[in-house]
């Protein structure tokens, strides 16, 4: 089953997995579930690579919250 998430990110990094996605060919959402099988995968003792290691904790410390999600949005619907 496959339920909808909502995420809040900088517009640089959501730009960023944009254009990552038309590169690969894969939607957003696949590259997120990608990412997330192997942090799965990293749990269970398989080894990940350097890379997609490196990418754990981006968002530690982050500035951003709920307010600037709201704000997003409220742009992104006008």
């Amino acid at each position: 089953m496959n339920t909808k998430l909502t995420l809040r990110l900088d517009d640089k990094l959501i730009a960023s997995a944009k254009r990552r996605s038309a590169e690969s060919g894969k939607s957003v959402s696949q590259l997120v579930s990608d990412f997330f099988t192997l942090i799965d995968a990293e749990d269970a003792g398989i080894e990940i690579t350097p890379r997609v290691r490196s990418l754990r904790g981006v968002l530690a410390g982050s500035n951003l919250d709920e307010s600037d999600y709201r704000r997003h949005l409220e742009e992104k619907y006008r």
